[in-house]
């Protein structure tokens, strides 16, 4: 069951997004500043067993950071202490007397000045592939050139940093996570987010930690290296090291078992054997296809150039959709993207939405106009190495193949999923479509 989402108000006006998962004694969870998103999230398979993994004998909080996610975006102060006044707004409002606390990444330096300002409250500290002061970090010359992307192109930034966090030989991880940025946060707030990162100090505070400590770092990830774990650890008293196998920054990725079996036996805990791929089904989610019509012909009569501008304009709107409506993209098909949804509405409105952006850009560049077919379906597609396979997705690209450019087309499910959703559906009959054998029932949905 999706966690019920939940607000705080904290002490400078501020509401941030939160839920609770599970049972017994607390685990906060902070967000991997800047990009936080608490309903996205939950929609990446690998990352729900995550949380209901660290959910099994605690009670999980999670929460997205100011500036992000469905916390307000609306701010201007993201320095540290203000980071402490997210985290402050929600133990309040949760009543948490004492926690384990858990700081990934960029939330490493406030989950530190949190244990000491607050130590009779932080049962555990664990810091996972994080530093102590900002330089360590936007020091390192890989950092520094990813940021230079910044300013000049907002998707080739977020594929590049998507990359470099999972990865590079993630592909589709790294192509989803990409995706998963530009819902959570704008550019102008990562820019924000930066400088107040660079003035992330708290190095000094490091030998006052009372908690006890657990540092995690995976051996072949670099930004921080591991080097900056190791002088983390020897500066914190009595501070545990775990270093791990793999390149990635994400937990839920690689041998994420080995990460919650460190957790656990820091936390003293003795968890069941995780399940095996497969044991459970996968909730149901909406697929959503869209088809540029004539790529081929398109860069034969513009050129390579004005193709790839065109193809750009289409990923900027189709990916401004699925951030609006909390869609997820799965993957670029190279003529259009496939994405996910939890919700048959917001699957159609993001749809709706694209069309009327892809119109939008027609009636601008008539000379290169480009025209764009929708199709969506719903079920219970099999989730793989950040893929979606089955029945399900195939019929969803079918249906998107079959539809008219500048039209969305959907399946009889997803009608009946979004009905009394204000949407106006049109029968448009039963269809064959190729690689089923029985005809299939379509609808055109219109804006109600």
């Amino acid at each position: 069951m999706e966690p019920h989402i939940q607000y705080a108000q904290t002490a400078d006006g501020v509401s941030i997004a939160f839920w609770t998962l599970g049972q017994g004694p607390a685990f906060v969870c902070m967000p991997n500043v800047p990009w936080s998103h608490l309903e996205l999230e939950w929609q990446d398979p690998r990352l729900r067993s995550w949380y209901e993994r660290l959910a099994e004998k605690r009670t999980l909080v999670r929460y997205d950071n100011r500036g992000s996610g469905l916390s307000d975006r609306d701010v201007s102060d993201y320095s540290l202490d203000a980071h402490l006044l997210d985290l402050e707004a929600v133990a309040g409002r949760l009543g948490l007397e004492t926690f384990d606390l858990m700081g990934p990444l960029h939330s490493g330096p406030p989950a530190i000045a949190y244990a000491v300002r607050h130590p009779e409250r932080v049962s555990h500290l664990i810091l996972w592939c994080t530093y102590a002061r900002g330089a360590d970090y936007s020091s390192v010359p890989q950092v520094q050139a990813i940021r230079a992307l910044m300013d000049k192109d907002w998707d080739v930034y977020t594929e590049t940093v998507a990359h470099v966090g999972f990865g590079w030989s993630a592909g589709e991880d790294a192509r989803v996570f990409a995706g998963f940025i530009r819902g959570s946060v704008s550019r102008e707030s990562v820019q924000a987010f930066r400088e107040a990162i660079d003035a992330y100090d708290v190095f000094e505070l490091l030998p006052l930690i009372r908690s006890p400590a657990l540092v995690l770092h995976r051996r072949r990830f670099s930004l921080p290296g591991v080097e900056v774990a190791r002088r983390l650890t020897a500066r914190i008293p009595g501070a545990r090291l775990a270093l791990l196998d793999g390149a990635s920054a994400a937990p839920f990725l690689g041998d994420s078992e080995a990460v919650v079996g460190e957790i656990a036996g820091f936390l003293g805990l003795e968890l069941e054997p995780a399940r095996a791929a497969g044991d459970e089904g996968q909730a149901p989610v909406t697929v959503l296809f869209t088809d540029i019509e004539g790529s081929t012909a398109l860069t034969q009569r513009h050129g390579d150039a004005r193709a790839q501008e065109a193809l750009r304009a289409h990923n900027r709107i189709a990916r401004e959709a699925l951030g609006a409506h909390r869609g997820s993209e799965i993957k670029h098909t190279g003529d259009g993207i496939m994405a996910s949804f939890a919700s048959a509405s917001r699957a159609i409105s993001a749809a709706l939405a694209m069309q009327r952006g892809f119109a939008a850009h027609n009636e601008s560049n008539p000379d290169w106009a480009m025209h764009v077919r929708v199709g969506l379906n719903a079920g219970e597609p099999v989730a793989e190495e950040g893929d979606l396979f089955g029945t399900a997705v195939q019929l969803a690209a079918r249906i998107a193949a079959h539809a008219e450019p500048g039209r969305v087309l959907v399946s009889n499910v997803v009608r009946e999923l979004a009905a009394g959703k204000g949407f106006l559906f049109s029968d448009c009959g039963d269809v064959a479509l190729r690689g089923f054998e029985d005809p299939v029932r379509l609808y055109e949905v219109k804006e109600g």
